[in-house]
Parts: C-alpha cells; structure tokens; sequence
C-alpha cells in the first residue's frame, strides 16, 4: 500500500485542508493500491501565494540559465535513476502494459535533453544590430520568465506531460504549480519526491493531485500567469475561454482523431506492424495514437484481414504480466465509454471484424475491453470522427491519394497522423498535405527537438525542443 497523506506545496510536505484520503484502485482488479491526499481550492491559495512570493523575489527567476539548466539536468539523472520504479507506479495506477510504460522512459530522456540542448542555444539576451548603422541607437532584446504557470496534465500519461511543462517552464525561470489528475496520485507523488530533492528556492514548484473544480479554481485564479495544459478539446474550450477573458498565455495541447493513410505501394505486412505501435499504444489511450486506418480500395481486405490478425495476436490482461501488450482501462466509467462506442459503431452500421462489446473472458473484476477492429466505416460515422480513447481502430477506404487526403483532413482534430509507402519521398508529399501538426513516415518515431502540438480542435501553440521552451518567455526590448 502506497500511502501520500501530505501535499507537495512549494517545495514541503504539507497537511492538506481536506484529511481525507482518496483511494487509488488498480484499473487490473479495482483492489485499492493506494491512499493520497488531495488539494481542494483551500490547498490552491497558499500553493500560488509561495509561488508569486518566489517569482516577485526572483532568486530563481534571476538564476543564470547555466545554473537553471544545471539544476534541470540533474533532475534528468535523478528520473533516469529511477526509470523502473516510474515504470511500475503508472502501471500501476494507469493499467499501461509494462512494456509501454518501460518503453517511455528513454522518450522521457530525449524529452529532456532536448529541452536542456534548446536551453543552451537559446538566445536569452541579445543585441540586435541597427537597419541604419548610422544610428546611435541599439536594441537588446531578452527573453524573461512570463510568471507563475498553472500546468495541469491529464491522466494517460503523467510522466511525460508533467515533464514537458516544468522542465521547459523551470528552464525559463517561472514559478510552476502543477496539478495532476487524482488517478495518478501514487506516480506523480513520486515525481514530487524526486523534485524534492532538487532544493529549489521555496516557492517555485508545487505538485497538486486534484479535481476538475479545483483545477478550474486554479486556472481561474489572479495570480496565474499563463496556463499550459494537456486534456480534452472540451476542457480546452473551456480553459481557452477562462484565458481570453483574463488575458492569460495559454498552451493546449489537446485530443485527435489521427488518421493513418496506407498508401497503394505500401508493405501492408510493415504498415501493420508499425500500426500495432502507432494505433494501439498505451491500451488506445493515447491522443496521438493513428485510430483512423485509411486503406486503398484496391488492397482494402488485405489491410482489414491484416488489421484483424494483429489486434486477435495481442494478449489482453494484467499489466505486469511482460506478455500483455493491451491492459484495462484506467476507470470503470472509461471502460462504459469505450464499449458504448463499440455499440454504437454496429449500431451506424459499420462491420465489427472483430472484437466487441464484451469484457475479455476471465477478466470481469477489471476495467478491461475487448480490441475492436471496425471496416466498412463511412468517415462521417461518430466512431470515425470522434476521439473514442481505447483500443478501437476504424479502417475507412480511400480511392486515390487526393481522396485520401480529403478524408484525413475531414476532421475537427488535427494533431496527428502518419503515412506508409514504400516510396519515401512520395509519403512525404502527402504528409506535407495532412493538416495535423505531427506526421510520421512509416513508422518513425516522434522527435523531441521539433515542436509537438495540433491544428484546429487539437490545440493551441507547441511543446518540445526550443519552441516549447519559448512558450514559456517573455520578449522584453530594452533601447540603449
């Protein structure tokens, strides 16, 4: 048992308002795993009062940014150190299967250097030199710290959320609270343990596991100067609207619907292959996963059956067990959602291949549902336009590239998506039409040093590498 009865408020270890302990429950078996304490809006206050206190006095904020990346660096080594132990508390509480949760940990890395390599190259301050060199007058021009930052992540992927908005918002010297979902309690207390031991200035970074109306107090609130979140275009809206009207920064990293275009040449035994990663990664509870499979009608069945024989490969069970690939869902409401949308589909009209709505035989006390695999799928159906979040892959014909364009971009998302051909340079040109702002070709993995974000419904600005660190900075123009 897994027991956090204290809130990580500015750097302590503190007695919540509220005494009472939430249970953390295994989405394998539903067994409790855990106790922790959670923030309510009571808990928000003094969280954002240290970090202003800490901003307005700067001792972080005017910390030479070698010093800040020093600092972060060493916060990299610490994870990396504790990669295994990261690995099995989001298994744990999420039900991702151990190899995706082990897998992640060296994106976690790369995540991380690439902020720190961005960090070193960055141009904090510099000189600019005048139009007319005849004129006395000069510029610097420096990037500064935009304040406190409410950063609130959502539960699928803890980790590397909460590390791709601290990292980047400590680099620039802000002040960060960050509030997690209350679902990943047990792991994001450990990365509060982990940050603990960092020594920071008091103040400049706080871990709150809360609900949606204390995170709504939270990014409400006066003392918030930007807001960066990873969640649901929904809340984004509603996040969006709240920012609009107090004139925030914002960052939202939102959901998709991505779709994956196999082109007529492509290797359908390799596209498939890939797709087992690219669509079905962390139980289907991903926003980047590639739900949308768009096969020519000249090689439709080949990818259908294809499609059918992986998803009827994989193992379903326990998250640690090493051979599961696809564990539970992380509640038992998310687990309805999943199978009403399965229903739903055969109710459209569309051809369950395989899968169901059905609990996989001998795991009922979990929150586990059965892969599905959808064809026949016209893609102004629901579960074609609409972000299902679990292993349910809809495979929709196409007739020529341009066809298949069309019904990629048909879509209010547009974070992500990929392109298999056996032909590079011809699957780089379609990549370069998809209106989504990550595109992989055949399989390639998704680079840290380029900017990560979405067109259209899927959100609003960029994280990683040097873009996601100029999120988190001010232009400040000083004439000399």
């Amino acid at each position: 048992m897994i027991i956090y009865d204290r809130l990580f408020v500015g750097g302590s270890w503190v007695e919540p308002n509220d005494p009472e302990l939430l249970d953390i429950a295994s989405p394998h078996d539903r067994s409790v795993v855990g106790r922790a304490a959670q923030a309510r809006p009571a808990d928000i206050d003094p969280a954002l009062a240290a970090a202003r206190t800490s901003f307005e006095e700067g001792e972080w904020r005017l910390t030479p940014p070698r010093q800040r990346i020093a600092v972060l660096r060493r916060f990299n080594t610490l994870r990396e150190e504790n990669a295994e132990r990261i690995a099995h508390l989001i298994s744990l509480e999420n039900g991702s299967a151990g190899w995706f949760t082990r897998a992640g940990q060296p994106g976690l890395t790369r995540q991380a250097n690439a902020y720190l390599k961005a960090a070193e190259e960055f141009g904090w301050e510099e000189t600019l030199v005048p139009s007319d060199p005849s004129s006395p007058v000069r510029s610097v021009v420096r990037r500064e710290a935009v304040g406190v930052v409410a950063a609130v992540i959502p539960w699928n992927s803890p980790f590397s959320a909460a590390t791709a908005k601290i990292i980047p918002a400590l680099l620039a010297g802000n002040s960060v609270v960050l509030k997690v979902s209350p679902e990943n309690s047990l792991s994001m207390g450990f990365l509060a343990e982990l940050l603990e031991r960092l020594d920071l200035p008091e103040g400049v970074i706080s871990v709150l596991p809360a609900d949606r109306e204390t995170s709504e107090y939270l990014i409400s609130h006066r003392e918030v100067d930007k807001i960066a979140f990873t969640g649901s275009t929904r809340a984004g809206r509603r996040i969006a609207s709240i920012a609009g009207e107090q004139l925030k920064r914002v960052s939202l990293e939102l959901g998709g619907k991505s779709a994956a275009i196999i082109l007529p040449d492509a290797d359908i035994e390799k596209a498939v292959a890939g797709l087992k990663f690219g669509s079905l990664l962390n139980n289907g509870e991903s926003c980047i996963a590639q739900t949308r499979v768009l096969a020519p009608r000249s090689r439709y069945e080949e990818v259908v059956t294809a499609l059918k024989g992986l998803v009827e490969s994989l193992k379903v069970g326990d998250p640690g067990d090493p051979d599961t690939f696809i564990g539970p869902m992380i509640r038992p409401d998310q687990q309805e959602r999943v199978r009403d949308y399965i229903r739903l589909g055969v109710e459209e009209g569309a051809r369950l291949v395989t899968g169901g709505p059905q609990i996989p035989e001998g795991l009922e006390k979990g929150n586990y549902v059965t892969p599905t695999v959808f064809a026949d799928v016209d893609n102004s159906m629901r579960i074609a336009q609409e972000e299902i979040f679990g292993p349910v892959l809809v495979v929709i014909a196409y007739d020529d590239e341009d066809d298949a364009v069309r019904i990629a971009n048909d879509s209010e998302y547009g974070l992500s998506g990929g392109v298999w051909s056996s032909d590079g340079e011809r699957a780089l040109a379609v990549a370069r039409r998809v209106r989504a702002g990550t595109v992989t070709v055949n399989g390639a993995s998704i680079a840290f040093d380029g900017p990560f974000g979405g067109f259209k419904a899927s959100g609003v600005g960029r994280e990683y590498g040097a873009v996601g660190l100029g999120t988190y900075t001010e232009y400040k123009t000083i004439t000399v």
